[in-house]
């Protein structure tokens, strides 16, 4: 099992990732802004799933197997890139309203607000390198069982994220003009 040392090193890098902005957060905070916290939480789905889905694949090596296979990396690297040149195409194009722009928005279904955190989640770069690069580091191959280390550093990560994630999709509302909580993606939603 994993040592107690590792166990609390890898609690406080993932908290450090929790904390540092990134594609989740501000997927997460924006809906909740938008939409009100259900939807936030419903995103925060979608974003754990991914979670999940990567500590899956660390657990049992398919992540490594996608880096170790230049294609597989660069396919999911491609597939990052053209989501945020999708993103910014739809920002910049002609008779685009500039992302900055105070616009009514419509809601989007709970399908959707769950594909879309999953997706941010997938495509997520420092979700991709937590795995990949930091986790195999705390790893103790002596004590054995490396499948129960990796799922239970995995378990950590994802409480930690979920902990920090539900604050995030809570604390915003709390803290914004009553105009901003009613659910409705008004004036404030993009103001900033």
């Amino acid at each position: 099992m994993t040592h107690f040392a590792n166990f609390a090193a890898f609690a406080a890098v993932a908290i450090g990732m929790a904390l540092t902005p990134g594609p989740n957060m501000a997927y997460l905070v924006s809906r909740s802004i938008c939409q009100g916290r259900a939807a936030g939480l419903v995103s925060l789905g979608g974003v754990v799933l991914g979670f999940i889905v990567y500590v899956l694949f660390a657990a049992f090596g398919i992540t490594a197997l996608i880096f170790a296979i230049p294609y597989a990396y660069d396919a999911l690297r491609v597939a990052g890139a053209a989501y945020l040149a999708y993103l910014a195409w739809r920002a910049l194009k002609p008779g685009g309203a500039s992302p900055f722009q105070l616009r009514e928005l419509a809601p989007d279904s709970p399908r959707r607000l769950f594909a879309m955190g999953l997706l941010t989640s997938l495509l997520n770069p420092k979700t991709a390198a937590l795995y990949l690069s930091l986790l195999p580091q705390f790893i103790d191959r002596a004590s054995g069982d490396i499948l129960a280390q990796t799922l239970t550093l995995g378990a950590l990560q994802i409480a930690i994220s979920v902990g920090f994630n539900t604050t995030f999709v809570c604390w915003p509302l709390e803290r914004s003009p009553p105009s901003w909580r009613d659910g409705r993606c008004g004036r404030g939603c993009n103001a900033g």
